[in-house]
């Protein structure tokens, strides 16, 4: 009796086993199958779904790979298809308009995958084409052209319209690259916008950061202004941030420098127009110019990084004296008051 009881229980685990086994199989199959082909998937894919009657486990599975779909569907159907563009030739003309981005893929001989402006500070050379980022703007430089993409809403109409296109055109501030291929004067003015952006925000907080520093570290102060202690941690906040976006700007023009193929790939009317390569081969080395050109920027960039460096030195070196001066106990006139009998008896040195 006892051997059958074991018989029929060893029996019906295994089988309740093999059904757990099959559903399992089953629901993995539903998930992975469809996306992968790995060999352990694909035999799982070979057990049929368990049904209880005329109801299958796996029936909600279908609905999940359409809710994927549909998904995917939609994320794509938000990508919006159309760059808006801003158009300065080197003529002096400026247009702007709406452009299919597949129609200016194949325009500007690109991928896809080279307009995506992954990095927030890049300078790329691509086909012939100038690709670069720098924080908002985006731009395409071509021998004959400066492109710029997507700029409403970004508050860089003002610059465009009333300083860009007067220095591509020679009006407004004659660019030291004036003479040299478009390519040249295009990628003089964003890298000289850049800078200055980088500029008026170092001197948005450099003269508050002293003043700041002056009174909290003041000896003859009896006690520190704790809400200037909060401006100067925002301030050095600031400062910091600042930091790190001059040093990035600086190493995509390193990266640049480092390299004398990507400097070459950078003069790209060389490339195009065959009376300014024999121009380059004879005397002018266009190469060495967009050196000099990346060099200037690099340097000022550094100029740059070396005062908020120092700026942030004084903060370091202040901090004592400011903490001394939050620790120590508001002084008011009263406490000065002397009583009748010190009056009475003032001390004498011997």
């Amino acid at each position: 009796m006892e051997a059958c009881f074991k018989s029929f229980t060893m029996g019906g685990l295994r089988r309740s086993l093999d059904i757990t086994f099959r559903v399992l199989a089953g629901c993995l199959t539903c998930r992975t199958v469809s996306c992968s082909r790995s060999p352990i998937k694909c035999q799982l894919s070979k057990h049929p779904p368990v049904t209880r009657g005329k109801a299958t486990l796996l029936r909600s599975c279908p609905s999940a790979n359409l809710i994927r779909h549909r998904g995917t569907e939609a994320s794509l159907s938000s990508v919006a298809p159309a760059f808006v563009v801003m158009k300065f030739d080197k003529d002096g003309n400026v247009t702007s308009f709406e452009k299919k981005k597949l129609e200016l893929y194949h325009e500007l001989s690109l991928q896809a995958r080279d307009l995506r402006f992954q990095h927030l500070t890049s300078i790329t050379a691509r086909n012939n084409n100038i690709i670069i980022r720098m924080e908002a703007l985006k731009a395409v430089v071509t021998p004959n052209s400066l492109l710029v993409l997507d700029f409403r809403g970004l508050g860089l109409e003002r610059w465009l319209v009333l300083e860009l296109a007067p220095q591509l055109n020679g009006d407004h501030g004659a660019l030291a690259t004036h003479s040299l291929p478009f390519e040249f004067r295009a990628l003089e003015a964003i890298l000289q916008h850049r800078v200055n952006i980088l500029q008026a925000r170092l001197n948005e907080v450099h003269p508050v950061i002293l003043d700041i520093l002056e009174s909290l570290v003041d000896p003859k102060l009896l006690s520190a202004d704790r809400s200037k202690l909060h401006i100067l941690l925002q301030n050095s906040k600031n400062l910091s941030e600042l930091e790190t976006d001059i040093k990035v700007f600086k190493d995509s023009l390193l990266k640049i420098l480092d390299e004398e193929e990507m400097i070459e790939e950078l003069c790209v009317t060389k490339w195009t127009d065959p009376r300014v390569f024999e121009e380059s081969s004879l005397g002018i080395d266009h190469a060495e110019e967009m050196e000099l050109l990346l060099e200037n920027y690099f340097m000022q960039a550094e100029e740059l990084g070396n005062t908020t460096r120092e700026l942030k030195g004084l903060i370091d070196d202040s901090e004592s004296v400011i903490f001394i001066n939050l620790d120590r106990p508001s002084l008011s006139p009263s406490h000065f008051r002397l009583s009748p009998w010190a009056m009475a008896h003032p001390v004498t040195g011997t």
